[in-house]
């Protein structure tokens, strides 16, 4: 825990909280529209526009992941405060993986934001990142809130500082895990969450890949049955042939 913060889960309540507080009686536009044929009929697009009513979870899901919003802001205003409660439970489920979300965080552009609807957000997704890196069996892997909360945010820095300063058993099984499940897509110099991302305009890739190179050795190098991934993570580290003829290549294809 890092000087001058609440003990996570604490910390967690509190944010959530504030997104309740923030975003309180918050509608999508009353000239919204959607297509009735492939989102939902005008009952539903009602609820979207009526403050306060709880929306059932297929209600929900259509709500963030349609990318088609007049207005996507208005929309995830509406439903950040049952939202973010069924993301922490973990009852958020999309079919490519968590980095949709993070991708409608970014649609709805909420870090412009007025001022206290932001920091809102911001906590929010800090604290739930410090209480999941710290607890053995987070409802989301680690490695998908990172995904998440890296697409929310248009970098993966401010993430992988804090999991950098989190150190011990629970922190660094979870970085093995994460390290596991990106090791072929950055091997492939692709981002490893969505492979359809070829340009990867945000650099995430990169400092995924930069991040992993310098920490991974050092925090894992001691723990048992790490050996070939971190032969895995030394050949993100090198680029062309230095890469794919060395030894311990894996034989990936792409």
């Amino acid at each position: 825990m890092l000087p001058g913060t609440s003990p996570p889960p604490l910390r967690l309540d509190r944010a959530l909280d504030a997104l309740t507080d923030a975003f309180r009686g918050m509608t999508a536009r009353a000239d919204e529209v959607q297509c009735d044929c492939h989102w939902g009929g005008a009952e539903e697009l009602a609820l979207l526009k009526t403050p306060g009513v709880p929306l059932g979870p297929d209600l929900l899901r259509r709500a963030w992941d349609a990318p088609d919003w007049g207005d996507h802001g208005a929309v995830l205003r509406r439903i950040l405060p049952q939202f973010a409660r069924a993301l922490v439970r973990g009852e958020v489920k999309p079919a490519s993986g968590m980095y949709e979300v993070g991708r409608s965080f970014a649609r709805g552009h909420w870090r412009r934001w007025p001022a206290q609807q932001s920091a809102a957000v911001r906590e929010f997704l800090h604290a739930w990142w410090a209480h999941s890196l710290l607890d053995p069996v987070p409802a989301v892997p680690v490695h998908d809130l990172l995904a998440l909360c890296a697409e929310a945010a248009g970098t993966a820095a401010p993430w992988l500082a804090v999991w950098e300063s989190v150190r011990g058993e629970v922190s660094d099984r979870h970085l093995a895990e994460a390290a596991a499940a990106w090791e072929y897509g950055l091997l492939g110099d692709q981002l490893p969450w969505d492979s359809w991302d070829d340009e990867d305009e945000s650099g995430l890739r990169g400092e995924l890949s930069a991040w992993l190179v310098r920490h991974v050795p050092e925090r894992l190098r001691a723990r048992e049955g790490c050996e070939t991934l971190l032969h895995r993570v030394r050949l993100i580290g090198l680029a062309g042939p230095d890469r794919w003829e060395d030894p311990h290549w894996p034989g990936h294809r792409y």
